[in-house]
Order: C-alpha cells, then structure tokens, then sequence
C-alpha cells in the first residue's frame, strides 16, 4: 500500500517519536510505502528514518519553499509549487491516509480528506492516530458535529480512530485487503 502520512515536521518529545517510530517500523516492515510531506526533520524525519531502516519505500511530496530541507536519497521525490498543489499530489499517490501528531498544516490536511470523503469523492480509508490523547479535543469535536447534525455520513465512515500504531496498520491492511 502507499500510505500518506500527515505530520509535524517539529522536533517532539518521545511520547509522539515513539509510536510514530514504530508505526513507521511496521509499515517498513508490511513492504509499504511512506508517502509523506518530504521533509528530512523532526516528526517527518522520525517516520521516513523507521520506514527505510524496516525496508519500505519512501516517496515525498515537498514543496518549493521547503525544498532545503527535502530528503535526500528517496525512492520518489516530488517538489510542488505551492501547499494546495502538495495536497493534491500526496492524496493522488495515496491509498490511504494516516493522520499524526501535528499543527496547523497538519490539521488542514485532515480536514481537507475528511471534507472530499463526507462529499463522496474519495473512499480511500482515513485512521486518525491520537498518540498521547493528542486528538481527544478533536474528536470530540466530530462526534459533537455528527451529534448535531453537521456530518451527511457517520462518524465511523469518514474516520478511524486508532489509539495505537498496530491499530492503525491492521485497519488499514483490512480495509484495502492487504497483507
């Protein structure tokens, strides 16, 4: 499967570096391939390093202002013009997408999917990870706009909510019929 990952490119403590590592390790490990933001940093450096070191693929989407700071060495690496077109070109190479720890840009990723899958034009599976109960706020918020009317589908078809890496991977590996 070519995974997408959306993460921070911020140098985090381990209580996020950890799960992220072995999610990365198991995803190396299944003969997948990490489609991420590019970067050789923080979080994104964490995740590319394990998928690399456990024998998966490694195909990056940057984008022009963040060039220097691309990974060397990959197996793919593609420079957008802008962020929208980044978006577009990581969900494009995607069979499917996990969402990490992160900010902002982060955050827009996976609003951005779960907007095209509540409209029907993608149905490519979504696992939120919520490493350390980063996401509880979040999801909390979903199920108060799925409560109240705000979601045209459940919840449970636009997102998975995955506690822990080996969750995430084994939604995934099921809902493509993989492995």
């Amino acid at each position: 499967m070519n995974i997408c990952v959306f993460l921070s490119a911020a140098d985090l403590d381990e209580r996020y570096t950890r799960p992220a590592r072995e999610f990365a390790r198991l995803l190396g490990k299944g003969g997948h391939t990490l489609v991420w933001g590019g970067s050789d940093v923080g979080l994104m450096k964490v995740v590319a390093d394990g998928v690399e070191e456990a024998g998966g693929r490694l195909c990056g989407v940057s984008v022009e202002f963040l060039a220097a700071k691309a990974r060397d060495g990959v197996d793919e690496m593609v420079i957008a013009r802008d962020l929208a077109e980044r978006k577009r070109l990581l969900l494009e190479k995607a069979d499917a997408v996990v969402i990490m720890v992160g900010g902002t840009g982060t955050l827009d990723e996976a609003t951005e999917i779960l907007e095209l899958k509540k409209h029907g034009h993608t149905e490519k599976p979504v696992v939120l990870l919520n490493t350390a109960g980063f996401y509880d706020g979040l999801k909390e918020q979903f199920r108060r706009m799925e409560d109240e009317g705000f979601l045209p589908r459940p919840l449970t078809e636009l997102v998975f909510f995955a506690e822990e890496p080996v969750g995430a991977l084994a939604y995934l590996e099921e809902s493509l019929g993989a492995k």
